[in-house]
């Protein structure tokens, strides 16, 4: 394991992030992120954007590609509601030899080596938290480990992105983070070809119709505003072709293993995005009419109703 020392204390470095993968279609949000890690003079600072969208729709991938581009080191820190401000930076460790080991998280691993960092989720992440990398986030570029009682500066080419799912078991950032949390990057669904190329990625052995049902599928589920994401078409598109493989002798029908696998990763609800769409927007109150003071205390239709003097003015 790699080591390095800082003001007298030897920090044990994480391991990058080994996993390649692809970024297909939206190539405008890919030409944004690398603008925002651009440093166009000496004097200038490389910005921290917020990757936002649906969960599955790709955020990760987003910041994996952009590290691809720019041939750097990549470093995935899972922010949770549990994350205290020692595990985001320096983690105190019981070596055998009885003595304390000190453990750089993935994030300070990227400062010390100018990797790049995707900070996942972020915004499940507590305000104490966020606290401590106030500092990294604008132009003084460095954090302070309480626990191994040090600073650590930002390497010139350390990069830094977070991805924020839009839901509501999340944390609200307070607005001085979010100030150093700029621009705000925002992930849309893919078309249909560029969606089709995505599971054909994931899953080169899918037959084309199963391939086509989900395509189909999640294309609906987008135009109706439903939050189903390719990560779930990869999700219910594996499920259907283990169920068609499982049995040799009685294999499912190539539907009803589809429809099978939706049911089971999606939900009945799934079955019906029409319906789900339906109730999803009267849920929001997006069939209902706003009252007004006087519908407690009148019939639309009393005369007395003070509404009624604004028609009459209008048939008028």
């Amino acid at each position: 394991m790699n080591t390095v020392l800082i003001q007298g204390v030897t920090l044990q470095l994480s391991q990058p992030h080994g996993a390649e993968s692809q970024w297909i279609g939206q190539r405008e949000i890919l030409k944004q992120l690398l603008a925002c890690w651009l440093v166009v003079d000496e004097r200038d600072l490389p910005l921290t954007p917020r990757l936002v969208g649906t969960p599955g729709i790709g955020k990760t991938t987003l910041g994996m590609a952009g590290a691809q581009v720019r041939k750097q080191d990549l470093f995935i820190y899972q922010c949770t509601a549990d994350t205290r401000p020692e595990d985001l930076l320096v983690t105190p460790v019981l070596a055998e030899s009885g003595k304390i080991a000190y453990h750089a998280s993935p994030l300070v691993t990227a400062i010390i080596t100018g990797g790049i960092c995707i900070l996942d989720e972020g915004n499940r992440m507590n305000e104490k938290s966020w606290a401590s990398l106030a500092p990294l986030l604008d132009h003084r570029r460095y954090v302070e480990s309480v626990v191994a009682g040090i600073t650590v500066g930002a390497h010139k080419d350390f990069r830094c992105a977070v991805t924020m799912n839009q839901d509501d078991s999340t944390y609200e950032i307070p607005d001085y983070i979010l100030s150093r949390l700029q621009p705000t990057l925002k992930l849309g669904f893919p078309n249909r070809r560029d969606e089709k190329a995505i599971l054909q990625y994931h899953l080169p052995f899918a037959e084309e119709q199963l391939l086509e049902l989900t395509v189909e599928f999640l294309q609906q589920a987008h135009s109706l505003k439903l939050d189903f994401s390719p990560r779930d078409g990869v999700n219910l598109l594996r499920y259907a072709i283990k169920r068609m493989s499982q049995d040799k002798d009685h294999p499912l029908s190539r539907d009803k293993a589809w429809r099978e696998a939706l049911v089971q990763c999606l939900g009945e609800d799934a079955v019906d995005l029409d319906d789900l769409a339906k109730r999803k927007k009267q849920s929001l109150g997006g069939e209902f009419t706003p009252m007004g003071l006087g519908d407690f205390f009148h019939d639309p239709e009393d005369p007395l109703h003070p509404d009624k003097d604004d028609e009459d003015e209008d048939e008028e």
